[in-house]
């Protein structure tokens, strides 16, 4: 009985160690730390009352037992920083690998007979486990839990379900190792088919993962490439324009001289007003200090134009920015879109965005309004608005949660008097 309650104990140690490792907590450490205490004493105190109070009754051990399984989830879920099906497949594999460990406890007794050597050899088992996942996976494991994504993960979570069905219905309930030793090697195959599924899997997620990196990549690239294009098209015009001007020059100033000898002189006044709108025509525009913003902004305002769609701009971004440039970009190139086709159906009045960017040392923000009419619907997860179009969009704003996520930064959304609000900010 004590050394049931024990190896159980330790279990729930390192069980709870994972969900501390290997979930995204919304809490800080001492926080989370103190949950994950609370929810290995509730462990501790149900093991007694199958073990020890009610022990031999079937339905007392599997009533607790399937409560022992909910509260376990239910603690990996509530700290959490995105309940979602990425952090349920992190609590259910906790469970899987703490088995491994409560397996060896088991071999150990069954091999040696020794309870001592046993619980130290399944401690030694939970430990190496742990840390080899730690250093090999956690990094992997968290930035899953970071990265938005369209797919769910609900069907990989059958992976883990299933697992722990098979080592429970062969290892522990309703016949123990103790009762079928010949199991052993069929639970240690098992262990082993686990561990390869896990990798597959994660392979699999991180390919996808990649994949998706470099198509943005590509959009990126591929829009700051044009925005250059206009650009130097733009300057090429200009350089044009302003030859034509300075071959010009000497026919405005005879006129000038010809004028002034008739002392006309509003239609001077005309000549040196016609000669200044040639000259403001043909400057280049400068939105902000940055290049790259630069290049993007001038892009949208020009997409803006063509849809008649009026853009109210407030830009302040120094030349050196303390975040990738073309990360920096594409944000606002994804921002820019989404408000010009939600206003670009609208009337005159109501086709308007205002855009309040900011990137300093010491802070970014960016700040766009638009008008809206029909119902803007909204992640239940990450609050943030969904596309409407189904399949492959919604992309965009996925990209720009991915951005705020890398820097630190809060993106957030909200709609008041007729007017969608969205802003990210963060401090460096």
């Amino acid at each position: 009985m004590y050394y049931n309650n024990i190896y159980n104990s330790i279990s729930h140690i390192f069980l709870m160690l994972f969900l501390y490792l290997f979930i995204e907590s919304r809490f800080t450490k001492q926080k989370t730390a103190g949950i994950c205490f609370l929810s290995f004493a509730t462990l501790c105190i149900t093991d007694c009352l199958k073990l020890n109070i009610f022990s031999g009754i079937d339905l007392c051990y599997t009533a607790v037992t399937l409560f022992q399984i909910f509260a376990v989830q239910f603690t990996g879920l509530f700290i959490s920083r995105k309940k979602n099906s990425k952090a349920l497949f992190a609590g259910l594999s906790a469970s899987n690998y703490v088995i491994v460990g409560s397996v060896a406890a088991s071999v150990f007794l069954i091999w040696t007979g020794n309870m001592p050597f046993s619980i130290l050899g399944s401690t030694a088992v939970h430990a190496g486990v742990l840390l080899f996942l730690y250093h090999r996976t956690g990094s992997i494991w968290l930035k899953f839990q970071r990265k938005e994504s369209s797919k769910s993960w609900w069907e990989l979570c059958l992976i883990p379900v299933l697992f722990y069905c098979s080592f429970s219905y062969f290892a522990f309930f309703p016949n123990t190792l103790y009762d079928n030793p010949q199991n052993i090697i069929g639970v240690l195959v098992l262990i082993v088919t686990m561990l390869v599924s896990y990798s597959v899997a994660f392979q699999y997620v991180e390919s996808e993962s990649d994949r998706a990196d470099s198509y943005w990549k590509n959009v990126m690239f591929e829009s700051y490439i044009k925005g250059l294009e206009n650009q130097y098209y733009l300057v090429e015009q200009s350089e044009k324009n302003l030859q034509i001007l300075r071959h010009d020059m000497r026919h405005y100033s005879n006129m000038i001289d010809s004028f002034l000898e008739q002392q006309e002189y509003d239609e001077i006044k005309k000549v040196t007003a016609h000669i200044n709108t040639v000259a403001d025509e043909n400057k280049m525009k400068r939105y902000c200090g940055n290049l790259i913003a630069n290049t993007i902004i001038a892009r949208m305002i020009e997409k803006a134009n063509s849809l008649a769609v009026e853009v109210h701009l407030d830009a302040v971004v120094e030349k050196e920015i303390p975040v990738n440039g073309y990360e920096f970009a594409l944000v606002l190139a994804n921002l820019f879109e989404n408000a010009m086709d939600c206003v670009k159906e609208f009337e005159k009045n109501k086709k308007y965005v205002d855009v309040k960017i900011r990137c300093e040392e010491e802070y970014l923000l960016i700040h766009m309004k638009n008008k809206y009419e029909k119902e803007i619907l909204f992640d239940p997860y990450t609050g943030l608005p969904k596309s409407r179009k189904g399949g492959s969009h919604g992309w965009g704003m996925q990209s720009v949660q991915a951005f705020s996520d890398k820097i630190g930064g809060n993106l957030g959304c909200y709609c008041e008097d007729g007017m969608f609000h969205i802003m990210l900010f963060a401090k460096f």
